[in-house]
């Protein structure tokens, strides 16, 4: 079987950046693969991705290295279980709230005797190398990632992190900042409350042995949080990507013109 590279990174003590993938799009998907990232995310959650296009994106994310990882829309089993047939190799499983959340989602990543997870992987059998062995070292190189990002998570952290099979987490900072009470929401906060609960998070992983993911707005704050300890952030996506690329052209081009620059647009809800 094809080896996780991020997880072989993970237990090296290595961190591994990532982008999150939000466009519908094999091309943009299979270009953001050729940058170098170690992993791309599709997100199935807030991204405008269907079961359709994260297939296709998959199957273009597989044309390299980089490990293909999709954030499904909810913590069902039967979701979970088909982006792992179309060749993700971690799962991101938002809103997970309490220990049983915790195991729901590692079951549904694990075939028996460990988990639930249904014989037939179709396409993540050409993807992991077609060599026989994928039921039986699946279970060991598929990540799976639950989110941390609301109050009862939190009051549950430790309960949730002690799950056998919980290799990651990622903490959603918007959500996080909702469930803080603090407004509006904040991607790269530094708010006293949020950094203290980050810390808290970051700290208890190291506890469990679970690797710890964030989401970032990118460098400055993403170089930091690897300082920290964090293994698995995100510093970019493609639409940000695409926004602030066009921004920082545009804005050269009227500036060189002699033209006033306009304010950008909004560069997505990261």
């Amino acid at each position: 079987m094809r080896p996780n590279t991020v997880k072989a990174k993970w237990r090296a003590g290595e961190p591994t950046i990532g982008s999150w993938l939000s466009l519908p799009n094999s091309y943009s998907a299979e270009m953001m693969a050729h940058m170098g990232f170690d992993w791309l995310c599709v997100d199935m959650q807030h991204g405008m991705i269907d079961y359709g296009d994260a297939v296709a994106m998959l199957t273009a994310i597989s044309t390299t290295d980089t490990i293909p990882f999709v954030r499904v829309p909810w913590n069902d089993p039967a979701i979970i279980m088909k982006v792992l047939d179309a060749g993700a190799y971690g799962v991101v499983v938002p809103l997970i709230n309490t220990r049983a959340d915790a195991e729901q989602a590692v079951a549904a990543c694990r075939y028996p005797p460990e988990g639930i997870r249904s014989n037939g992987a179709n396409r993540a059998i050409l993807y992991a190398g077609n060599q026989g062995d994928y039921v039986s070292k699946a279970n060991a190189e598929i990540a799976c990632i639950p989110m941390i990002e609301t109050k009862q998570a939190i009051e549950n952290l430790d309960d949730i992190l002690s799950v056998p099979g919980v290799d990651a987490i990622y903490i959603g900072p918007s959500d996080l900042s909702f469930a803080l009470g603090l407004l509006p929401p904040r991607m790269d906060s530094d708010v006293p409350l949020h950094v203290e609960t980050v810390a808290r998070i970051l700290a208890a992983c190291r506890r469990h042995g679970v690797i710890a993911g964030i989401h970032t707005g990118g460098p400055p704050f993403s170089v930091q949080k690897v300082k920290e300890g964090f293994q698995m952030v995100t510093v970019t996506g493609d639409t940000m990507a695409l926004a602030r690329g066009a921004q920082a052209i545009l804005k050269t081009q009227r500036e060189g013109m002699g033209i006033a620059a306009a304010a950008p647009a909004a560069s997505g809800p990261y």
